[in-house]
């Protein structure tokens, strides 16, 4: 079975514990208490394949930059959340991602999937799909907008993540120590 170290980043608020609980645990957490850090580990089954995930759901708050810089060293693929109902945190993620390359020391193709959350409010709605499909465009990386509290496509940002990787790995054999060495493996997550 192959591991993903996932990183789970964004501005404060943005709901990265609500869709991390969510995918983990199959509930809304509905009250926000800010997070240090949360570490998590699920066995989920990828196109057929048995992956094991270990989340890491960092701190959206700066005070924390020192913790998340030493998660984002260590993750392999990270999900790059925002709020579709603040700019700042649409903002934020630019900044976060040139953190993440800074770390992974200028690595252009690191997985990572923007995610814009909150999709259950969407009157309420400051940041649109298409700016959001844009920035991702513009950073070549997955887009998806959810919703961790009706459930919409937080398996799929998990899912999604776990198929980059594994491109990344393809694409990266000398970088990717976890990838499978010798034939291919049977357990290996496989790419559609």
């Amino acid at each position: 079975m192959t591991e993903y170290r996932i990183v789970v980043v964004g501005a404060g608020g943005v709901g990265k514990s609500a869709l991390t609980v969510r995918f983990i645990q199959g509930n809304f957490v509905e009250k926000y208490d800010p997070t240090i850090e949360d570490s998590y580990r699920k066995l989920v089954e990828v196109d057929g394949h048995a992956c094991m995930l270990d989340i890491m759901d960092t701190a959206g708050q700066e005070e924390y930059s020192a913790l998340r810089d030493q998660y984002m060293k260590t993750g392999q693929g990270f999900v790059l959340a925002y709020s579709i109902t603040t700019s700042t945190s649409f903002e934020a993620a630019t900044r976060l991602r040139t953190q993440i390359l800074r770390i992974k020391e200028e690595q252009q193709d690191i997985p990572i999937i923007l995610v814009g959350n909150k999709l259950d409010l969407e009157e309420e709605r400051a940041v649109s799909a298409d700016q959001g499909r844009a920035l991702a465009q513009k950073f070549g990386t997955g887009f998806l907008e959810a919703s961790a509290k009706t459930n919409t496509n937080v398996s799929e940002i998990f899912f999604e993540l776990v198929r980059m990787i594994n491109k990344w790995r393809e694409n990266n054999p000398k970088e990717a120590p976890t990838a499978p060495k010798g034939p291919k493996s049977k357990s290996k997550c496989t790419l559609l």
